[in-house]
């Protein structure tokens, strides 16, 4: 289940009454952060608690991972693959040791993306709100969020029960997740149009996301990213309402008129 929430708010809905100027939806590992949270903190976690038998686990876990992307297993199975190696964990716990994980990785020079960092806080003081969305979860995320001072996190969510993790995640935040997950935000924030949104990303599997926005930025030097927003820069010089924009990222025609509704986003 995607969690959509503000820092410390444990799920609560957006404020209607608040309304930012705009949005800025911000991959996170490789994007805002120079590394895999997933992986890092995995690895740490294990060893913090295990010693040298947890970082045989973490190379179990990691190899399992590896092996099944090598083979093709779609990414948001293999996401789900890695949460059913926290089945039995303490939530608390774990968020505990994302908070110790992410002291001692952010006091590394080069943790954090300076480039990005510097572009969140130049749209935050232009009005917008942060959004963070990862496939990673919230004992990674919170932190970094906290840090940037992002207003949401949409991020993998997996079952908590009994206050600890079932091994289960409904409902990936990758790919078309992010996807699903930026444009439930967006219909959450009428006042604003995604066509005055930026989204950052540094991997083809970020598409979905940046296809919601205006404005679409790349982080890195994929090729392929580099040619989505050739592209992308290409269809911009048509002007498209912001409903039609989220018809387009649904696979609509990109058109305004008559449209369904689906989308639950503004005309402009």
């Amino acid at each position: 289940m995607t969690v959509v929430a503000g820092i410390g708010s444990g799920g609560t809905r957006v404020d209607t009454a608040y309304r930012p100027a705009y949005l800025v939806f911000c991959d996170v590992d490789e994007t805002l952060i120079d590394c895999k949270s997933m992986f890092e903190f995995l690895r740490f976690q294990l060893v913090r608690r295990y010693g040298e038998e947890g970082e045989l686990r973490y190379r179990l876990v990691e190899a399992d991972l590896k092996g099944r992307s090598a083979a093709g297993v779609p990414r948001e199975d293999v996401n789900r693959a890695y949460y059913r190696s926290y089945a039995g964990e303490s939530a608390e716990e774990m968020a505990d040791l994302g908070r110790e994980w992410f002291s001692l990785a952010a006091s590394v020079p080069g943790f954090f993306i300076a480039s990005t960092v510097a572009e969140l806080a130049r749209h935050r003081a232009a009005g917008a709100d942060i959004v963070l969305v990862s496939g990673s979860f919230a004992p990674c995320l919170d932190p970094v969020a906290e840090y940037v001072g992002a207003r949401h996190v949409l991020c993998s969510s997996p079952v908590v029960r009994d206050g600890r993790y079932t091994g289960e995640l409904p409902e990936p935040v990758i790919g078309e997740g992010k996807r699903a997950a930026a444009l439930r935000l967006l219909a959450e924030h009428p006042g604003v149009n995604p066509r005055d949104c930026f989204a950052y990303g540094d991997h083809p599997s970020d598409f979905p996301l940046l296809d919601c926005v205006g404005h679409p930025r790349g982080v890195g030097d994929d090729p392929v990213v580099r040619g989505y927003l050739a592209r992308r820069a290409d269809r911009a010089a048509v002007a498209v309402s912001g409903c039609a924009l989220a018809c387009w990222s649904m696979g609509r025609d990109e058109q305004s008129e008559g449209c369904s509704g689906e989308c639950a986003l503004p005309l402009s």
